[in-house]
């Protein structure tokens, strides 16, 4: 019987899965997939390494209430798949680590007290994080579970990179910037220095740019500056959440127009961004098809930000060698990716229109001095690494 590790992305309806085979000191995919639409619509889908579709099934909402239906359903559709197979160990992302959960970590019930302490720092995904842990416990009694945080590539930033200008006490009581996306840019890096150690030890931007987007200046593989901050509502504008907003409009909604806490919450994070600016759809795609001026403006106005924050993470390293496009806007977003790169001429970045319309890996014209890359992220992979190596460590201590 071999070993495999089980990683676990859980959302607010959806877990997203991937299950590793342990070969050596490697992790080999067998198989992937989601469970969407959890307590609505479930929707079940998992393919094998081939991408062949192992299991396609849909329920009605009552029949998958929650993520420990979830869970269940997911083992049950993939149970023929992994006959012969013992999972080891179960990974998580988890969005924050807070300032002083930097490295993975093994769950138990102390480690379970700090993340929910974290919650209301990213009330959109720790609780979904959470009961993920919670929902693979109970389907997993005695295997171990692992929490792997977004904010922990940061961690060794720089102290002027990562206070706000307020009293020490309050860095002090951890209001500072964290940043996110974390896996995916160590996923990244780790890629890049695989293919092109040189590289990789030069100076790189990353855009992670999907429903939820964020920039990251990495520096020697070190992550210098990310646009991300306090929470996921920083940076860039993304799929339903503001990005970057002058506090003084806070201040104002809530003494001139009654708004409280609440109402911020829904508004920042759930009718902003693409869909609130737009006012029809969050998708990418949706807004390159209409023809309403509001959906133009929309995307007007993320690429400008996005390409505001290519230039000032270059600034924060002292130069850019490669600009780097991942996750789902960044790796298939044709038109938007050469708007961004509109203008980055004084950067070096100039694109190959052929290159960028057939999705190359490359999209830099020949010759330029700036490298553009299209990347594939894969966080589950990353969290597959941190987790053997953590029960590697285990092992010999």
């Amino acid at each position: 019987m071999s070993d495999a590790v089980l990683v676990l992305n859980a959302g607010s309806s959806s877990i997203k899965f991937e299950l590793f085979e342990v070969v050596g000191d490697r992790a080999e995919t067998r198989l992937d997939g989601q469970m969407e639409g959890i307590g609505a619509s479930p929707h079940l889908i998992a393919r094998d390494a081939r991408r062949q579709v192992l299991a396609d099934h849909r329920w009605p909402g009552p029949d998958v209430a929650d993520h420990v239906a979830a869970l269940v359903r997911i083992m049950e559709g993939i149970g023929p798949a992994i006959e012969g197979r013992r999972i080891i160990a179960v990974g998580h992302r988890v969005v924050h680590g807070g300032p002083d959960l930097a490295a993975p970590m093994l769950v138990d019930e102390l480690a379970m007290g700090k993340l929910r302490a974290l919650m209301p720092l990213a009330p959109l995904h720790q609780p979904h994080n959470i009961a993920g842990i919670e929902a693979a416990s109970r389907r997993f009694p005695g295997v171990p579970q692992i929490a792997c945080f977004d904010t922990a590539f940061h961690r060794a930033h720089d102290w002027e990179a990562d206070t706000f200008a307020l009293p020490p006490e309050f860095y002090a009581r951890g209001i500072r910037r964290y940043g996110f996306h974390g896996l995916s840019y160590e996923y990244i890096s780790h890629l890049l220095a695989e293919e092109d150690p040189a590289l990789a030890a030069g100076r790189v931007v990353v855009a992670h740019l999907g429903n939820g987007s964020s920039l990251c200046g990495i520096r020697n593989g070190r992550s210098i500056d990310s646009t991300m901050g306090f929470t996921a509502l920083d940076g860039v504008p993304m799929g339903t959440r503001c990005g970057q907003i002058d506090p003084g409009v806070l201040l104002h909604l809530m003494q001139a127009e009654g708004m409280d806490a609440a109402d911020l919450t829904g508004l920042l994070y759930g009718n902003a961004g693409l869909k609130g600016m737009s006012g029809i759809s969050q998708d990418v795609r949706d807004l390159e098809k209409s023809t309403d001026p509001r959906a133009a403006q929309a995307l007007s106005h993320f690429a400008w930000r996005v390409r505001r924050e290519i230039g000032a993470l270059a600034a924060a390293m002292g130069g850019i060698d490669a600009l780097v496009f991942t996750a789902g806007i960044g790796e298939n977003a044709r038109t938007l990716r050469a708007r961004i790169c509109e203008g980055l001429g004084f950067l070096g970045i100039a694109i190959c229109p052929d290159r960028n319309a057939a999705n190359d890996p490359e999209i830099a014209l020949p010759g330029g001095p700036t490298r553009v890359l299209v990347r594939a992220t894969d966080e589950e992979s990353m969290i597959a690494r941190h987790v053997l190596t953590l029960l590697h460590c285990s092992k010999n201590t």
